[in-house]
């Protein structure tokens, strides 16, 4: 059997995606060293550094629904031109920017058009490909992302010995280049016919996302689980170095074994898992998440915290192209840019208070309660997920 016959029957439009996340991902270098080009060149202490990488992703979450819902409006690819062109002539301003307050404010600026990819990029794939190759196309969707994010800070990180500027002109780049090849693209899969009915059928929405009752308990019941994968940016390091006596290229290590399990094993995780029930993967999910950095609580030897990585790595790569995929078929059809933003808005939300959070508890607390509260977290999102409908396009 082959573990990537999935992707075989994938339109060519998903592929066209694939690689214009792949050549922006490639290029992302600013966020993953903002904190440090701000102590080191602009001269601001940690606490502000951090206070930039908040606003950023307050900006994220803010933007997301609002530029899902331009997306139903406007359409996905104009609104992905928008984020990637514009990204990338933000990326190349700031490297111009010594001051603090505009820093800030253009940080603001770039998250919100930055992020704009996503939920329109979400949307989008999910009216390129059928309902039953949805999990695989999230799941490559990922790939490119992956793939491209082990390449950019690898890259940015010889760059910053040579200068830190680099980093924002080799962004601005990235984004410019991927905009240009996401232009070059003639889209198949999204008539315009299908276009012009579901700007009919828009019209004939008066209901608000408050409505939905179900997709808003799904949302609150993925925070848990998505406030402890994003312990892996805060707290884990932490863990790792400071309290274990690991050396910080020790832990880049342990890090790759992350990175590398979900390039070579999501995709055939997910074709293996595509008939699997919705709830009884979310569930899985976030049970092994809950699991793998739980067991930090008691990781204390280099074998134990692989075998603690592996576990969170595989409700990882199980939870977010599902959860993905359950957002595109709970989504009315003319709605699902709106949708995918609300989706969008959870992780924005995860990837600024989760590492926040962890920090706070592991420095007042210790890391036997923090690494419990995350199996706690893990434990409460998989008791939630057995309320949600494994049909979700039932209303």
């Amino acid at each position: 059997m082959n573990p990537w016959k999935g992707l075989k029957g994938l339109p060519h439009d998903m592929w066209a995606l694939f690689f214009t996340s792949l050549i922006n991902r490639s290029g992302t270098m600013v966020i993953p060293f903002l904190a440090l080009y701000l102590t080191k060149k602009i001269g601001v202490s940690p606490a502000e550094a951090g206070t930039a990488l908040l606003v950023y992703g307050a900006a994220a979450f803010i933007a997301a629904p609002l530029t899902g819902k331009l997306s139903d409006k406007l359409g996905p690819i104009k609104i992905m031109k928008f984020a990637l062109y514009g990204s990338g002539v933000l990326f190349f301003s700031f490297s111009f920017i010594t001051n603090y307050n505009w820093i800030l404010v253009t940080t603001f600026f770039l998250a919100a058009v930055n992020e704009a990819f996503r939920p329109a990029n979400l949307s989008m794939i999910t009216e390129i490909v059928t309902p039953p190759q949805r999990r695989m196309a999230f799941a490559l969707n990922r790939l490119a992302i992956n793939a491209g994010m082990s390449i950019g800070p690898v890259i940015g990180g010889f760059l910053t010995l040579i200068d830190y500027h680099y980093l924002f002109y080799a962004n601005a780049f990235a984004s410019i280049a991927a905009g240009i090849y996401f232009s070059s693209i003639k889209w198949t899969s999204i008539s315009s016919i299908k276009q012009e009915a579901a700007d009919e059928k828009k019209t004939q929405v008066k209901f608000t996302i408050l409505n939905d009752r179900y997709f808003l308990f799904f949302l609150l019941a993925v925070i848990p689980a998505n406030l402890v994968f994003f312990q892996h940016l805060g707290a884990l390091p932490l863990y790792i170095v400071n309290d274990l006596g690991y050396t910080t290229a020790a832990f880049g290590l342990f890090g790759a074994i992350n990175t590398v399990m979900i390039i070579f094993l999501e995709v055939p995780l997910n074709n293996w898992m595509n008939d699997t029930p919705y709830r009884k993967s979310l569930i899985i999910g976030a049970l092994l998440a809950g699991i793998g950095f739980g067991g930090f609580a008691i990781a204390t030897t280099a074998l134990s915290l692989v075998i603690a990585i592996v576990i969170f790595t595989f409700g990882e790569m199980i939870f977010f192209p599902i959860t993905a995929a359950y957002t595109s078929e709970i989504a009315p059809a003319d709605r699902r840019g709106e949708y995918m933003g609300y989706y969008q808005m959870t992780f924005s939300f995860a990837f600024s208070a989760g590492p926040w959070l962890g920090t706070v508890v592991y420095q007042n607390y210790g890391s036997v309660i923090l690494w419990s509260g995350a199996l706690v977290f893990g434990l409460i999102t998989a008791a939630l997920m057995f309320f949600v409908k494994n049909n979700p396009s039932v209303k």
